[in-house]
């Protein structure tokens, strides 16, 4: 019995650190600066889940958070950006923004968010089993 509440808590957790990586994309639209302040857009990340392994026996796991590296950065015509590409540049006048969708990372955030809510409610069902099952015992 106690094998479900695994399951479920372990479906939630994976649905949280999606939920993390759809806020972090989001927040880092417009980022055009890496940590040291030179120009690099920021790579959009995605998790990958994975069935759980020796430590968790049944559910799942985040296997890995990566990194599109394939997807092309946005390209904005600002001139006046003192990041904007030099004139010997092909691309002058253009800066480049991190290729991030928000609808995309909307509909990521919502599934995230019903899975998550789904992970409750079988939680809610074994607890609530669990305590018919002493009940009945009892």
């Amino acid at each position: 019995m106690y094998g479900s509440l695994d399951i479920s808590v372990s479906g939630m957790i994976a649905q949280r650190t999606r939920m993390d990586v759809v806020a972090a994309n989001l927040a880092n639209r417009d980022t055009i600066l890496d940590a040291v302040g030179n120009p690099s857009e920021f790579k959009r990340r995605f998790v990958t889940l994975a069935p759980a392994g020796r430590d968790v026996p049944q559910g799942v796991r985040v296997h890995s958070i990566e990194v599109d590296a394939d997807s092309e950065p946005r390209k904005v015509w600002d001139p006046t950006n003192p990041y904007a590409k030099p004139s010997d540049h092909p691309d002058a006048g253009y800066v480049y923004y991190p290729n991030i969708d928000p609808v995309t990372e909307e509909i990521n955030a919502m599934e995230a968010m019903r899975s998550y809510e789904a992970n409750v409610s079988a939680a809610d069902a074994t607890k609530s089993m669990l305590a018919q099952a002493l009940r009945l015992i009892a």
